[in-house]
């Protein structure tokens, strides 16, 4: 039960990030509705286009862990937005919050002791909430170190 408890624990400091890197929040803090939509050169994506990405995959990870009824997105187009930039503050702010949101949701799911972390999710293949809670701190951690590269390149981190 003790080693139980202790992988929940590092799984939800792994997802929440901040223990070999800054966390999300301090990242992302000032954003601006114009530094979001800055396109950089020689840059594949924005920044916007990389933290709504984060939203919509998080929110799948999420969707597919506690939905019997989950229906795949289509990748790519799905996962990435239109456009480089958010249409509005209020677009961009819904992204953020919505990050934090459902992260939280998948921390609640990794801490009610009620969900095996190794039970197969019944409408996968395979799949387990362990194997989910990696890919999303994997995942995120990944997008976020862009999204630090192209603050810096903008002259917004140090």
């Amino acid at each position: 039960m003790k080693h139980d408890e202790e992988l929940r624990q590092q799984l939800v400091k792994l997802m929440r990030s901040g223990q070999a890197f800054r966390t999300r929040e301090e990242l992302l803090e000032g954003l601006t509705l114009q530094e979001a939509g800055q396109k950089i050169e020689n840059q594949p994506y924005t920044i916007w286009q990389l933290l709504d990405h984060l939203r919509f995959a998080q929110h799948d990870i999420l969707d597919f862990c506690r939905n019997p009824n989950y229906q795949e997105p289509d990748w790519p187009d799905d996962y990435w937005p239109a456009h480089a930039a958010p249409p509005s503050q209020e677009v961009l702010n819904h992204t953020l919050s919505a990050l934090q949101k459902d992260l939280e949701a998948l921390v609640q799911l990794v801490q009610d002791t009620n969900n095996d972390l190794f039970a197969p999710i019944p409408h996968g293949q395979g799949q387990n909430l362990l194997r989910e809670a990696m890919l999303v701190a994997e995942h995120n951690a990944y997008h976020l170190g862009q999204i630090v590269v192209l603050r810096k390149l903008q002259g917004h981190l140090e």
